[in-house]
Formats: structure tokens, C-alpha cells, sequence
């Protein structure tokens, strides 16, 4: 790299009202929790992006990275075809944080050695730390860490310190605070490390020279100014659907252009009970923004006769969803812009350099190829808890910001099956039950979702009233989660599961068994398509 380059990604601090503070780059290296680390980082309220390994030292350069993670992975350094990166990256004169996986590949790139040497751990070590250096100066002599590895680093690079060390391997962290250059075998990211966050801010804040800037605030501060520099003095239209994330964004949208922005209600016929009114009701209360409401049940239902498989779902209810908004455009001034909720999860699980597509979000994957209006997407770049954040700081009642999250395609991808309205008045049923019986158990702000899905082509034998019954199963799903990322299921009273299925069988015809996913995301999803 020349000493231009270099100078362009040399740490700095970054002042506030700029369009995006520099970031802390995780370069994802096939680890499970590479969103984790991003999200860990931006609780340190330091801004931080998910890139792929496989990025140049030019690419990265053109980023002005503040710093860079190399993130876990469960591959071994020395295995043909293993992830690695472009060495010139130890170069660019960027501070570097290196986790498990990231870890040895610091070391054998920088020259040390790594070697599998019989002694695997994983689950809770012990962690003694001999020289506390800059990452470690908040830990005791002995403190409790995560492990998750079977190689281990035996040899530290020329210029480094070793730090710590555990029962099973010599160098369990290492330094070189003169080139900016840490690492740790252990995960600092995840909650069985309980001094995790301060050994990433040790990192961020010292080792990076960055600030902690990347409050509620900034983010509106910044979210203002980019929508302005977008739209300009131009019409835009806001699709809100009532949930936090188009809240939120028709928010900033309006502290941006004020009254240059009209909301758009797609009914389409895929809600839950009561949620048309309900949406209406609520925006009346909170937003002083002109609301269009737009009945389009019979044309989604329409474009979803016959369509089983869940991708051709999404895509089919994404481009109508444009279609719609197109149509309304023209009727209000021609407004070219339009506001979506999309959030950086949408990206991530639609498919990118850095992760394989796990299922299109319908407004990300499920876009049209050809449209007529330009979207705008202040969130695109938050997780859902940074959203969270960002409604409560611009005011939103917690009605709206603690809301249970909505897929998109709605009760669509809530049927597994062809979505009828017959299929609809199931689903929809079980799933009022569903949410009126977390709510009265004071359930609903401990879960993260509680909803069914209808297994439209399958049947069950049943008995009621002596008679025999040949009916739908439906699957109650309830999960914990903060990020929607990762999920468990969640541990209900089982007097709470008996109600639930008693009522749905009781009270929803056609409806025979209930059964209860307890299934974790990985290796689940929280919704069924």
C-alpha cells in the first residue's frame, strides 16, 4: 500500500453530524457469530459492518476502516481450502482484533505457529492472565472465558506479547500494541465471557483511539442528513405497516422533509385480526403525517393462487407490494421516493458477499427488477434493538416501540401451504389466541415473537365429541431473542401451553392438534418460510 492509503485508513476520531462514522470491520470468517461480534461492537456504541473474507487490501481501504475484526470460524489455518484473508491487510496500518479462528490466523500469517495439539476446549475455561497489556487491564488474575477450538496458537509472531494463557494452551491471547495488533483465542462476544464488553472496549477505545459516538442521537443526527442529501425537494411516500421498524423509519423521514412525506397502509388481506384498525387507531394518536389506506386483499390473494413454495411467495407479495405503492405515486404529485423499514438482519439473511441467502425478506430479495420509485432506507444499516433505541429517543410510545415483530409477508409465510382465505381465517384465529394469552400471562415484553403457523397440507386424526375428526395441525412458536440473529425457544409454564392449545382446538374450526416448535435459531429460523 502507498503512504496515501495508509494515511486514508489511519485510526481517527470521528465528529459528529458526518453522514457515517468510520467503521470497525468484522471480516466474517465462516463464524456463527460474526453478527454477535458486530453487535457487541455497536453496544460499545462504536459503528461496525459485516464484510467478507475474501475482500482485497484495496477494498477494505476504500472503507477507511477505524479498525478490523477477524472473526471466529470452524475451520482449521492449515486446511486446504480454509477461509483466509489478503495478508496485505496487516499492512494498511489499521488496529486488528483477532477471535479464535482470527486469532491463529494472525499468528501464522505474522509468522507464528499454530498447531492441532490434542487439547480441544469448549464451554467454560478458566482464563490466567499474566500481563494485562491493553485488552486485559479490567480482568482478574483468573477469570472465567469461552472457548471453542481444537487448534491452538503455540508460537506467537515476532514482537508480540503473550497475555494470558488457560490449563490447555500457552498463548490463549497476545499483543503487539506498536503495530495495533490483538488477539484472543477465547470469545469476548458471547455472555459466557462476562468481562467480554470491556475487553472490546479496551480494544475500540485504546486500542482503536475511537470514540464512543454511535449513540440514538448521532444515528438520527446522521439518518436526517442522508435522507436530505437523497431526496432533495421531492414528494416521497412511507410504506407503514404499524409495526416499530416503518414507524420509526416514517419518523425520520418526516423530521427530515416534514410535510413532503405521505404514508402509505397496504392492506393486504395477509394481517393479523384486527390489525387494519388497529394500525389506523394508533397512527391517528401519534403521527401528525397524512395516512393513505390502500384495501388490496383480492389482488394478493390473486397473485398467491396456487404458490406453495415460500421464496416465489415472498417474491410475488414483494413486487406487489411496489406495484401498489406505484400506483399511489402517481396520484400524490408524482412522488418518486419510497421510505422502507428494511433493517441490516433483512440484508444480511437476503443474501449478500458475506452470508448465503437463508430466505429473501420481500423487501430486500423480493423487489421487482424494474421500478419506478427509488427506495430510501434510513435503517438499513440498524439492528432491531438499535431501532428500538431510535424510536424511544424520537419519542414513539412503547406501544409501538416494544411491538412484537411482523414479517412483512405477513400470515403468508405463517401458512405453509397455499395461502386461501380459508387458510387465512385458520391462521389468523389461532394466532389471536395465541397473542391474547401471552399478553395475559404478562408474557409478551419476555418473548420476542409468539405466533402459529398452519400446516395447510397436512392432517391430522383427531376425536371430538366421540367422533372422529380429520384436521390441521398448527405449530405454536414463542422465541426469545434480542436481534432476531439468533433465537431460543422459549421455556412457557405449562399452564399457559395448556390454555393456548385448549382454546385453539376448542375455538378454531378445522383445527384438531397443537404442537410446540422447540427448535433454536441456528439451526432453525424463527418464522417456518
Amino acid at each position: 500500500m502507498s503512504e496515501r492509503e495508509r494515511a486514508n485508513v489511519a485510526p481517527a476520531k470521528k465528529g459528529v453530524g458526518s453522514e457515517h462514522p468510520r467503521p470497525v470491520l468484522v471480516v466474517d470468517l465462516g463464524a456463527q457469530y460474526a453478527q454477535l461480534i458486530a453487535r457487541r461492537i455497536r453496544e460499545c456504541h462504536v459503528y461496525s459492518e459485516i464484510v467478507p473474507h475474501d475482500l482485497s487490501a484495496e477494498d477494505v481501504a476504500t472503507r477507511r476502516p477505524a479498525g478490523l475484526v477477524l472473526s471466529g470460524g470452524p475451520a482449521s489455518v492449515y486446511e486446504d481450502g480454509a477461509p483466509s484473508i489478503d495478508p496485505r491487510l496487516f499492512e494498511l496500518g489499521v488496529p486488528v482484533l483477532g477471535i479464535c479462528y482470527g486469532h491463529q490466523l494472525m499468528a501464522q500469517a505474522l509468522g507464528g505457529a499454530v498447531e492441532a495439539t490434542g487439547r480441544r476446549e469448549y464451554g467454560g475455561t478458566t482464563l490466567h492472565v499474566g500481563d494485562r497489556g491493553i485488552l486485559l487491564q479490567d480482568l482478574a488474575a483468573d477469570e472465567p472465558v469461552w472457548m471453542s477450538h481444537g487448534d491452538a496458537v503455540t508460537r506467537a509472531p515476532e514482537g508480540f506479547r503473550v497475555t494470558s494463557r488457560t490449563d490447555a494452551i500457552p498463548i490463549a491471547s497476545m499483543e503487539d500494541p506498536v503495530r495495533g495488533m490483538f488477539s484472543v483465542q477465547f470469545h469476548p462476544e458471547v455472555a459466557h465471557t462476562p468481562r467480554g464488553t470491556a475487553i472490546m472496549k479496551r480494544f475500540l477505545y485504546d486500542g482503536c483511539g475511537l470514540l464512543p459516538e454511535w449513540t440514538p442521537a448521532n444515528v438520527i443526527e446522521r439518518s436526517v442528513a442522508a435522507v436530505r442529501a437523497q431526496v432533495g425537494d421531492a414528494e416521497v411516500l412511507c410504506a407503514l405497516s404499524g409495526g416499530v421498524d416503518s414507524a420509526v423509519a416514517a419518523l425520520l423521514v418526516h423530521k427530515a422533509i416534514g410535510d413532503r412525506l405521505t404514508c402509505v397502509f397496504v392492506d393486504t388481506g395477509l394481517l393479523r385480526e384486527g390489525e387494519p384498525e388497529q394500525v389506523e387507531e394508533t397512527f391517528g394518536r401519534h403521527f401528525g403525517v397524512p395516512l393513505v389506506h390502500v384495501k388490496a386483499a383480492d389482488r394478493f390473494l390473486a397473485r398467491l393462487a396456487g404458490i406453495t413454495d415460500p421464496e416465489e411467495k415472498r417474491r410475488r407479495i414483494g413486487e406487489e407490494f411496489i406495484r401498489v405503492f406505484e400506483e399511489v405515486a402517481t396520484e400524490h404529485r408524482d412522488a418518486r421516493f419510497l421510505v422502507q423499514g428494511t433493517l441490516y438482519p433483512d440484508v444480511i439473511e437476503s443474501g449478500s458477499r458475506t452470508a448465503a441467502r437463508i430466505k429473501s425478506h420481500h423487501n430486500v430479495g423480493g423487489l421487482p427488477e424494474r421500478m419506478n420509485l427509488e427506495l430510501v432506507e434510513p435503517l438499513r444499516d440498524l439492528f432491531k434493538d438499535e431501532v428500538r433505541t431510535v424510536g424511544a429517543e424520537l419519542g414513539l410510545p412503547e406501544e409501538i416501540v416494544l411491538r412484537q415483530p411482523f414479517p412483512g409477508p405477513g400470515l403468508a409465510v405463517r401458512i405453509v401451504g397455499e395461502v386461501t382465505e380459508e387458510n387465512l381465517r385458520i391462521v389468523r384465529a389461532a394466532d389471536h389466541v395465541v397473542r391474547e394469552e401471552v399478553l395475559r400471562s404478562g408474557l409478551d415484553r419476555e418473548t420476542w415473537q409468539a405466533f402459529c403457523v398452519l400446516l395447510a397440507d397436512v392432517r391430522s386424526v383427531g376425536v371430538m365429541g366421540d367422533g372422529r375428526t380429520y384436521e390441521h395441525p398448527v405449530v405454536l412458536r414463542v422465541v426469545t431473542s434480542e436481534d432476531a440473529m439468533t433465537a431460543d425457544w422459549a421455556r412457557l409454564p405449562h399452564d399457559v401451553l395448556d390454555r393456548i392449545s385448549s382454546r385453539i382446538v376448542r375455538e378454531v374450526p378445522g383445527v384438531n392438534r397443537v404442537v410446540y416448535d422447540v427448535t433454536s435459531k441456528p439451526p432453525g429460523t424463527i418464522e417456518w418460510e
